[in-house]
């Protein structure tokens, strides 16, 4: 007992070392029955199988084993000898066809080879042995394999002494066929916790709960690059900036927030062009070829305050039905021809001349019976183009003021401002910039 002993804790150091060598760390424990015969198939017996298996390679395992032998000699009383007949603890090596070299590692059947030394031990006489065979794997589920195997199991010659002293000459060599049942465990180390081991995991730092494929990373379905748990449209290729969604018309608008997602739009449309910058976009505009600058609807359309026909913005007369052929105007009004006030550098005040023009124009809409006037605002290009802006509604409306102190009705004037966007003359010189810095007005007409 004490030599069984020692031999299982020989074999068993000896594995340990060869697992400090490996960082899988796979163990398998199987166990099963099956049955033993002498080489002449004279005697049979039952056999039971224990044995703990490392995984060490696709190819390689290494099993400490222990097989024990129940044989019955027959009737013959000088030779019966019913109990255990012969126990073989094992260390052996299995070498699996399914390696990748040769079969898939994960074939439904997997075949392979096994032999190793021992130490035998049956009645009155042990020794060192060997065993080899062949088997095959079927496995059941994750952790759970069947196996077959067929193999020699060498004996050792002795001698067994009968119930009447007689000494009778043996060598135990047997044919053996056994099933077992193998149960794995610790499989490996797998750090992220996807089911797939740290040596064929391709992405180790999957966080918990993503959905991985073979090689451990994480499934992009659509193959954007971007994986399914980030992606906003797993479904479709797109872009990592858009979370991978795509963005078809390239508007910086991705197609699941573009309302328009086939023409270039503006984000502020939600993806949508407004073609004529009305400030309305395209698929809400019932108009969308206005003229740039027309005041519009809600629905787009440029407004057409008198209803005439002739929208406001290309309307001499916007606030007086008219003719078409008159451009808004009725057949009875007249336009005056009215020439532009002009003002000094960064000034807004009325020069002299400016006032006898205007004063000039007021008796002649006094004595009209109705009047329509539009005055627009404009400056050289110095100075910024805000700034600008500001200095020509300053200009605009000091007209505007001049004329309603003069009684002029408020009702029927108007006045736009344009900064330097609209200069009279080119701003190369410095007569052409004083020619820039003036009051014109847009409309002027009286019906007399």
């Amino acid at each position: 007992m004490k030599k069984i002993t020692l031999l299982f804790l020989v074999l068993f150091f000896a594995v340990g070392s060869s697992i400090a060598q490996n960082a899988e760390k796979k163990w398998a424990i199987g166990l099963g029955p099956g049955v033993y015969s002498n080489l002449e198939f004279e005697n049979a017996g039952v056999l039971g199988e224990l044995y703990l298996s490392r995984y060490l390679s696709p190819s390689f395992d290494l099993m400490l084993k222990g097989e024990m032998g129940f044989h019955n000699y027959g009737t013959d009383l000088l030779f019966k000898n019913d109990g255990i007949d012969m126990f073989n603890p094992l260390l052996n090596l299995r070498y699996k066809f399914n390696n990748g070299k040769i079969l898939p590692e994960r074939a439904s059947v997997q075949p392979y080879l096994f032999g190793g030394a021992g130490y035998f031990m049956a009645d009155l006489f042990e020794g060192v042995n060997f065993n080899a065979g062949v088997g095959s794997k079927f496995p059941i589920s994750p952790n759970t394999s069947l196996y077959l195997e067929a193999g020699y199991i060498s004996g050792i010659d002795g001698e067994r002494i009968n119930n009447i002293g007689y000494v009778h000459p043996v060598s135990d060599d047997f044919l053996k066929l056994n099933g077992i049942i193998e149960f794995a465990f610790g499989f490996g180390k797998d750090s992220d916790g996807d089911g797939v081991p740290d040596r064929k995991d391709k992405c180790p730092d999957t966080p918990p709960g993503v959905q991985v494929d073979a090689n451990g990373c994480p499934l992009d379905r659509d193959g954007d690059g971007v994986p399914d748990y980030q992606d906003d449209c797993p479904d479709q290729p797109g872009l990592a900036r858009f979370n991978g969604c795509p963005d078809t018309d390239g508007d910086g608008v991705p197609d699941k927030d573009d309302a328009c997602p086939d023409v270039p739009g503006l984000a502020r449309f939600n993806g949508c062009p407004d073609t004529d910058g009305d400030g309305v976009p395209d698929n809400r505009d019932r108009c969308p070829n206005t003229p740039k600058g027309c005041p519009v609807d809600a629905n787009g359309c440029p407004l057409d305050s008198d209803g005439d026909g002739v929208i406001d913005c290309e309307d001499k007369c916007p606030t007086v039905p008219g003719l078409v052929s008159n451009q808004g105007c009725p057949a009875d009004w007249e336009d005056l021809v009215i020439s532009a006030i002009y003002f000094d550098f960064n000034k807004a005040t009325l020069k002299p001349e400016g006032i006898a023009a205007l004063d000039k124009l007021v008796n002649q809409i006094l004595s009209s019976k109705e009047y329509n006037l539009v005055i627009g605002g404009h400056t050289c290009d110095i100075g910024t183009n805000s700034y600008n802006m500001g200095l020509s509604e300053k200009r605009a409306q000091a007209v505007v003021k001049y004329l309603l102190s003069k009684g002029v009705n408020n009702a029927y004037v108007g006045s736009n401002n344009y900064g330097e966007d609209k200069p009279a003359v080119p701003n190369t010189s410095i007569d052409n910039r004083k020619q820039n810095r003036r009051a014109e007005f847009e409309v002027a007409r009286i019906r007399k």
